[in-house]
């Protein structure tokens, strides 16, 4: 089927104006965080004022609150990809007993917010003696990501190449090594779109954070932000520095993975 000329320009013209719907609002706060802080510094300084974004860094305190998002995000996401590639393997490859109400048990993660259990939870890792330490950070999310990761892996292990399974079986391979060996390197975009999501989730919680460590001792990125916010409520020049600082990682993360991370959504798109 051919698209005639004004076919095409109206669908790139459609799609340059959702660009710029999606894309204002960042500009704007890139704007923002460049912008000079008094109109003093209008007159003398600069057009650009990239020192801005270090007197947020410093003002702030971002390198310690980067430092802690950055430690539950690797704790995050190396147990809740590990855990969901072995769950989605088991579900998706196999059919035993129970195994749909298993499943569906898994599901209630995705399906139960965080606000319903955040409190009871709270009180039992208080218990344990794990509140304002990075496990009571991390483990909730742990548990929340791998419900979601067990849906993604499984349905992508559901359509796997039913051949590389059955030729690595009677290579004499066990479970284990057709897992790792055979199904993970191929399934290697579905991987790193669970990899990024997970990381971006992770990134951005705030609640858990806030509750999990109430005397502050571990203030995570976006926490240190709303602290800073309170702090510089009139100075929206160093607010809009600290705020770009705070999403950075995640933008960079994602233009490096971008291209397995467009694969992985577009496979598990035709998946079951």
């Amino acid at each position: 089927m051919r698209i005639s000329a004004g076919e095409r320009a109206t669908n790139y013209a459609i799609l340059i104006l959702f660009a710029v719907v999606a894309l204002a609002p960042v500009l704007t706060i890139l704007q923002a965080a460049l912008a000079p802080e008094t109109p003093q510094d209008a007159l003398t300084g600069p057009p650009l004022h990239v020192e801005n974004f270090g007197r947020a860094w410093e003002q702030g305190r971002f390198s310690e609150y980067m430092l802690n998002s950055v430690v539950v995000g690797v704790i995050v996401v190396s147990m809740a990809t590990t855990f969901s590639i072995m769950a989605g393997y088991a579900f998706g490859a196999f059919t035993f007993r129970g195994s749909q109400a298993l499943f569906y048990l898994f599901l209630l993660g995705i399906m139960v917010p965080t606000e319903a259990i955040v409190v009871p939870l709270f009180f039992d890792l208080q218990a344990l003696g794990l509140t304002n330490t990075v496990w009571a950070i991390a483990l909730p999310q742990v548990a929340q990501s791998v419900a979601f990761g067990t849906f993604w892996m499984r349905a992508y292990f559901r359509g796997a190449n039913r051949s590389l399974i059955e030729a690595a079986r009677l290579d004499g391979a066990g479970h284990h090594r057709v897992l790792w060996q055979v199904l993970v390197p191929v399934a290697r975009p579905a991987i790193v779109t669970l990899v990024l999501l997970t990381f971006m989730w992770t990134w951005n919680e705030f609640l858990i954070p806030l509750v999990m460590s109430p005397n502050a001792q571990l203030r995570t990125a976006p926490l240190g932000l709303a602290l800073f916010q309170g702090q510089y409520v009139q100075g929206t020049t160093l607010l809009a520095a600290a705020a770009v600082l705070v999403a950075l990682p995640v933008v960079v993360l994602y233009l490096v993975l971008q291209r397995h991370f467009i694969q992985g959504m577009l496979e598990g798109a035709v998946r079951e």
